[in-house]
C-alpha cells in the first residue's frame, strides 16, 4: 500500500505526519505505533485532523487503538486538534502539561489569548472553533513520570522556557525527545553539508530564556540519538543542534536587550531578528537567496519579535 505524501514512518514505529500547517515541512504530529497501539504526539490544527485520522488509516490502525493523544505544550500549532482528534478516539486520553490541562478542558481562554495576537481572519484560516476534551479523559503529567504504549516506555519532563506548560517527552526505544519548540526551529530546506541549522523560538508569551537554556541542558543529560521537532522533522547529531539553538539565544537576548527602549520596538527587533537569521545562514554555509529567507521564516520573525517584546516588558 502506498502511503499518503504527509506519512513518513521514521523507522522504530515513529511515523511523521506534515500536518499541512502554514506550509508543508513547517508543522510535525507524530505518530508511535507498537504492537498494535498508537499514540500521538502534537496534534496540528483542527485543519491537521484528516491527515492524523488519514495516516491511521493507511497503517491499518483503528480509531480505538489509539491510547495517548500528547500534546507538548497547547500553543494552537501543536495542540489546536486535540479537542477534534479525541472526538474519533473512542479509548484515547491526553497527557498534557498541569499548566495546559484545563486549556483542554475549556479552551475558551485559549482561544482568546491566539485571538488577540492573530486577529478574527487568522484565527478562522488557520485555526477554526476550539473543541474542549471531556475531563474524564484528560491526565496532567508530573515531572519525571513514565507512561506506557504496549509496554513501550514514554518518560515526560516539565521543561518550562518556550511556555510554561510545556513538557517534553522521552522515547527510551529510539532514544530521542519530542522536543515540541524547547529546542527551537529547524527546517529541513536549510539543511547541508554542515547539518542542520536550528533557531529558538520566543513566540508569545511565555518566553523566558534562562529557563529555555535549563530545559535544553536538562534533554542533553541522557544524551539523545536525536529529537523529534514539530518544527520540523527528526534530526541527528543533538549536541551540535543544541549548541548552535544556545548560541542564537544568546544573541537573540542581546538583541532584545539593546533595543529594550528603542522607538518603533517591533519593526527593530523583526529587521534585526532577520539580519542575525540571514547572517547565521550565511555562517552555515546556505546559499539560499536572502528574499527566500525572509519568506521562509516570516511567520517566526513576527511571532518572535512579538514574544520578545512580551518577555523585555516582563
Amino acid at each position: 500500500m502506498t502511503l499518503p505524501a504527509y506519512l513518513e514512518p521514521l523507522g522504530d514505529g515513529v511515523h511523521l505526519v506534515d500536518t499541512g500547517f502554514h506550509r508543508e515541512r513547517f508543522d510535525a504530529a507524530y505518530l508511535l505505533v507498537q504492537d498494535g497501539r498508537a499514540a500521538f504526539v502534537d496534534t496540528g490544527t483542527n485543519f491537521s485532523v484528516p491527515r492524523l485520522l488519514g495516516a491511521l488509516d493507511a497503517l491499518g490502525l483503528a480509531r480505538e487503538a489509539v491510547d495517548w493523544v500528547i500534546p507538548t505544550h497547547v500553543h494552537l500549532d501543536h495542540a489546536g486538534g486535540v479537542g477534534l482528534l479525541m472526538q474519533h478516539l473512542p479509548a484515547a486520553r491526553v497527557l498534557v502539561h498541569p499548566r495546559g490541562a484545563r486549556h483542554m478542558i475549556d479552551p475558551s481562554a485559549l482561544y482568546q489569548g491566539a485571538l488577540a495576537v492573530y486577529g478574527q481572519a487568522e484565527m478562522d484560516r488557520s485555526y477554526g472553533r476550539l473543541v474542549g476534551v471531556d475531563a474524564q479523559h484528560v491526565v496532567a503529567s508530573s515531572d519525571g513520570m513514565t507512561v506506557e504504549l504496549a509496554g513501550r516506555p514514554l518518560t515526560l519532563i516539565d521543561t518550562p522556557g518556550h511556555a510554561k506548560h510545556h513538557h517534553c517527552i522521552w522515547d527510551e526505544l529510539t532514544g530521542g525527545w519530542f522536543t515540541g519548540d524547547t529546542l527551537g526551529l529547524s527546517y529541513r530546506e536549510f539543511d547541508n553539508e554542515h547539518g542542520a541549522w536550528v533557531i529558538p523560538t520566543s513566540t508569545p508569551v511565555q518566553f523566558e530564556p534562562e529557563a529555555l537554556r535549563a530545559s535544553v541542558c536538562r534533554l542533553l543529560e541522557r544524551a539523545p540519538r536525536c529529537v523529534y521537532l514539530t518544527h520540523y522533522g527528526r534530526v541527528g547529531d543533538v549536541d551540535v543542534l543544541a549548541a548552535r539553538m544556545l548560541a542564537l539565544l544568546d544573541r537573540v537576548v542581546a538583541i532584545g536587550q539593546a533595543l529594550r527602549s528603542a522607538p518603533d520596538r517591533h519593526a527593530a527587533l523583526c529587521r534585526e531578528l532577520t539580519a542575525l537569521y540571514v547572517g547565521s545562514l550565511r555562517e552555515h554555509g546556505c546559499a539560499m537567496p536572502e528574499p527566500e529567507i525572509e519568506r521562509a521564516l516570516a511567520v517566526d520573525i513576527e511571532l518572535n519579535a512579538q514574544g520578545m517584546a512580551v518577555w523585555l516588558d516582563r
